[in-house]
């Protein structure tokens, strides 16, 4: 037993929904592609291999934004014959490759920076440089605010490592900036190339934050203990109607949830009866948890000592 279906339809409410949220992509590659073009300016006027970093940095954002686009696209398409239960994972693809292109930029940062520190050079034009990069990160302050909240209003994934990336991307803007800044008024030119490293370290934990994330996705793991426990609150609440649950399991995919569960009910009821208990049971899991949600019940005569065989989750295959 489930929610009932919806139609896979373009006009649907719910893959609209989904849909809609590639104009934030779009967004978010309009901002990239503004920011490389500043970035690369502030790097071009003073030669600091921290603004460098940074630029490099954007250039990962304009590759992790297009790829959140393709992904949500595919994401928003409702469930058919070949994928029943929805496109939503293809929202962790676009999660993975921006973790792994966030990798590669590191590398390529701390490969810049070790020369830089074997070869050092004096910064240049260090008042118009930093000016540029102030504009461009306040632009990325901006927009990530814009996607973090979206992202986590629609449980999206996809959107949420996008932001989280530009945010990473601000705060890193920020000490490049004072670095650059010092480096520039002291004369302490290896402040520079340190900055840089600092940088690629930086963004190297935001790049496995992602990966493991996604990674959980993809295996289907439990949902978080907070919304494991809203879900066991509903179900006090017929528990003390003489009405059992067991063999519960959750999993995501991306924006939505899935649910399955066992509902014991006392073995005189009429199906009619017990089918309306289970109604409403998923009726409610699904506002209290808000958002996409599927759940899946089974019914069973608590009283029988058949519907205690499968109380333990099937671990065997």
């Amino acid at each position: 037993m489930s929610n009932p279906k919806f139609r896979p339809t373009p006009t649907n409410p719910r893959v609209l929904y989904r849909l809609d949220l590639t104009r934030f992509a779009w967004l978010s590659i309009g901002a990239a592609v503004v920011t490389i073009a500043l970035k690369g300016s502030a790097y071009f006027l003073t030669g600091s291999i921290g603004l460098f970093s940074d630029a490099i940095e954007s250039v990962v954002n304009l590759a992790g934004a297009s790829m959140a686009l393709i992904m949500l696209t595919i994401a928003a398409r409702p469930a058919d014959e070949s994928h029943v239960y929805g496109h939503n994972k293809a929202e962790y693809f676009s999660s993975i490759t921006e973790g792994l292109l966030i990798l590669v930029a590191a590398i390529g940062i701390f490969s810049a920076a070790l020369d830089r520190l074997i070869h050092p050079r004096d910064l240049e034009q260090l008042d118009p440089g930093l000016a540029v990069s102030v504009a461009a990160s306040t632009i990325n302050f901006i927009v990530a605010r814009i996607l973090l909240s979206q992202g986590r209003k629609r449980n999206s994934i996809a959107l949420e490592a996008d932001a989280q990336h530009l945010m990473t991307d601000v705060w890193t803007s920020v000490g490049v900036i004072g670095g650059v800044a010092i480096a520039g008024f002291t004369g302490w030119i290896i402040l520079d190339p340190l900055v840089a490293i600092a940088v690629a370290l930086n963004i190297v934990w935001t790049a496995v934050h992602l990966v493991r994330r996604s990674v959980a996705g993809l295996m289907d793991a439990a949902l978080p203990s907070n919304e494991r426990n809203t879900i066991e609150s509903v179900m006090k609440k017929y528990r003390d109607k003489g009405i059992n649950f067991h063999a519960l399991r959750t999993r995501q995919a991306a924006a939505r949830r899935f649910i399955s569960v066992h509902i014991l009910v006392p073995g005189d009821w009429t199906v009619h009866d017990a089918h309306l208990v289970a109604e409403d049971f998923e009726s409610e899991v699904s506002q209290v948890l808000g958002g996409p949600v599927t759940v899946f019940t089974h019914l069973e005569p608590v009283n029988e000592e058949l519907s205690m065989q499968d109380i333990l989750l099937d671990r065997k295959w």
